[in-house]
């Protein structure tokens, strides 16, 4: 027994094992097992070849005071070694290799926890937040929420906390009053830079969630040195009993009642333009489809009676021709003035235009006439019309759809211009079905009065 007190006497006492066995902390100093802090020396007071234990988590941090500043050494878990000056290297530079043997050094021991989370609760009191529409009227509004965080740059949290004098109350209410002031800020400035309305602050939660912590995390980090895991608001409540939501309210409510009133004009308006629109697109479509099935309707009608528009258009041509005929006079084109030094007057050109067109007219009025003539010499000298003279009729087929009955005059007439081939299909009564109207006896005539295709 006296053997071991001489070694404990020559090393400086047992060695002491340093670890933090707290089971809740953010920053903790060690002291001896089985003695308060502030009670004895031993805490600052580190023998070399005591054990160190730093758990998975944690960093422990060696504080040594000199006369030329404070130095410090960090030991990051995990860790379980006997205290020498390899694992010292920055405080074993200062103190030296007098200290080796068990000697003890004056250097403080802190245990920083990077894994645990702190959570702080805050709760903001009802303050007047404005409508930037309605700004004569305060709503009372109070925040409640939770506030997570924790230390993962010790080095700087070190910089910013003395750790021989920090308390995690004082650290938590720092945190606290400094997070209720950026949420008080926020909520405020939600109507007029958010667009939030204020009475809709209750339901945009989630949104005010996403801009404080946009604005603070930064903030808090630089400040505090610990990083934000979450900011959570837990509600937003608006007393609804105040005079100014009243107020608020019933302002609210005239205007979106003019509002609707006037959107409900403006889209009663729209309808009534988009049904005059399409009434007078409507009324056109119909106009045009209209003429178009009269004018469809009259060339049919022509179509079926060739003959007589035929007949009708060389009236009008007789006519025309005998209007020119009375005006050639005045154009003075049959004239020959010799006169006293005068320049002669006869133009032949002039001349020529008129017999021809003389000519045109005089048939299409002997035409005519023969026709008339035609028609009474078939009376008998007893005063009876004898019955017409039966006329061949043909159907023909032309762009898929039937057309006529057209008479043989008709048809020859149709076969010059091309209107009629001899593969054109025909068809009259008596015939038991469509034919070629090159293979039709009665028709073979018509297509040798045609003129052969012009030669290339």
């Amino acid at each position: 027994m006296s053997i071991l007190r001489k070694n404990n006497a020559r090393k400086g006492g047992f060695m002491d094992e340093i670890r933090c066995d707290e089971p809740s902390y953010l920053i903790w100093k060690w002291h001896p097992s089985g003695v308060k802090l502030g009670e004895s020396n031993r805490e600052n007071s580190i023998r070399w070849g005591s054990s160190l234990r730093v758990k998975d988590g944690e960093v422990a941090v060696f504080v040594y005071t000199q006369r030329n500043g404070i130095i410090q050494d960090f030991i990051e878990g995990p860790f379980d070694q006997t205290i020498q000056t390899k694992n010292l290297p920055v405080i074993a530079s200062i103190i030296g290799i007098a200290y080796e043997g068990g000697t003890p050094f004056q250097a403080e021991v802190y245990f920083i926890n990077l894994a645990r989370i702190i959570q702080v609760r805050f709760a903001i009191p009802f303050f007047d937040v404005y409508d930037p529409r309605f700004s004569d009227f305060g709503i009372p509004v109070a925040v409640r929420g939770t506030i997570s965080f924790k230390i993962t740059d010790y080095r700087e949290f070190i910089k910013l906390h003395k750790l021989n004098s920090f308390s995690l109350d004082d650290f938590q209410k720092q945190i606290r009053d400094a997070v209720s002031r950026h949420v008080k800020d926020a909520v405020t400035n939600a109507p007029a830079t958010n667009n939030i309305p204020v009475v809709q602050l209750e339901s945009k939660t989630a949104q005010i969630n996403d801009i404080i912590e946009s604005k603070i995390i930064n903030h808090i980090n630089e400040t505090f040195g610990v990083t934000i895991s979450s900011i959570d608001i837990g509600a937003i409540e608006i007393d609804k009993t105040s005079d100014g939501y009243t107020n608020l309210m019933a302002v609210t409510r005239d205007v979106t009642y003019m509002t609707v009133q006037a959107q409900t004009a403006a889209n009663i308006k729209n309808i009534h333009d988009m049904q005059r629109i399409k009434a007078e697109n409507y009324a056109e479509v119909l106009r045009i489809q209209r003429e178009e099935a009269q004018y469809a309707q009259h060339k049919q009608t022509q179509m079926s009676n060739f003959a007589a528009f035929q007949t009708e258009t060389q009236a009008d041509v007789g006519i025309a021709g005998a209007q020119a005929l009375g005006k050639m006079g005045e154009s003075g084109a049959g004239n020959l003035n010799i006169g006293n030094g005068g320049a002669a007057g006869f133009n032949p050109a002039a001349m020529m235009a008129g017999m021809a067109l003389g000519g045109a007219v005089g048939q299409n009025i002997a035409g005519t006439m023969n026709n008339i003539l035609s028609g009474s010499n078939q009376h008998n000298s007893l005063g009876i019309a004898p019955p017409p003279v039966p006329i061949s009729s043909y159907y023909i087929v032309i762009n898929g759809q039937s057309t006529g009955p057209f008479d043989i005059q008709t048809l020859t007439q149709m076969a010059s211009s091309g209107q009629l081939a001899q593969k054109s299909l025909v068809w009259k009564n008596g015939m038991a079905e469509w034919a070629e109207a090159g293979g039709v006896e009665e028709l073979k005539h018509i297509f040798s009065q045609t003129p052969p295709s012009i030669p290339k």
